[in-house]
């Protein structure tokens, strides 16, 4: 399955790193990123984190609402954050439906070996609960800057 630019959001409620439940639907009203990567901790992911996090403060300035998720536990990312200061929600997917119901959870093969797990992946959705942008399959290098562009065009 994957989600159209124009589709409505798939809602969600899932814990974060510290125990607290957010719900998409809760965010109505606003604009709201919705970043999936596949594992803390990781080369890619620890870098992807860090440049939404040092661009925290444009976000929250635009109102624009910053997650991220991954099949992580919450004691994990409550780590993560820690350990590298982070300032994006970082929610709890275990079991992955919230990936699946975004089109994110995928065959993926690494060393000759076929497994299933989160591309990364980024939505922008607008205020009404639709799907503003999409970007899939997304390279770390300036991504964080091209979302927060598209988010800021977004409210213009």
């Amino acid at each position: 399955m994957t989600i159209e630019v124009g589709a409505k959001a798939p809602d969600f409620t899932l814990p974060d790193c510290v125990g607290e439940t957010v719900e998409l639907s809760a965010l109505k009203g606003r604009p709201v990123v919705v970043y999936f990567y596949p594992k803390d901790d990781t080369e890619g992911c620890t870098v992807e984190a860090k440049d939404f996090t040092c661009l925290s403060g444009a976000f929250k300035s635009a109102k624009v609402a910053l997650l991220g998720i991954s099949p992580d536990s919450t004691a994990s990312h409550r780590k993560f954050r820690d350990k590298h200061a982070l300032e994006v929600r970082l929610l709890s997917d275990e079991d992955h439906r919230v990936a699946e119901a975004y089109g994110v959870w995928v065959e993926k093969s690494m060393y000759g070996r076929t497994f299933m797990g989160v591309e990364r992946a980024t939505f922008l959705i607008d205020s009404s609960g639709r799907i503003a942008r999409c970007w899939r399959k997304v390279k770390v290098p300036g991504h964080a800057d091209e979302v927060l562009a598209a988010a800021r065009a977004l409210k213009a």
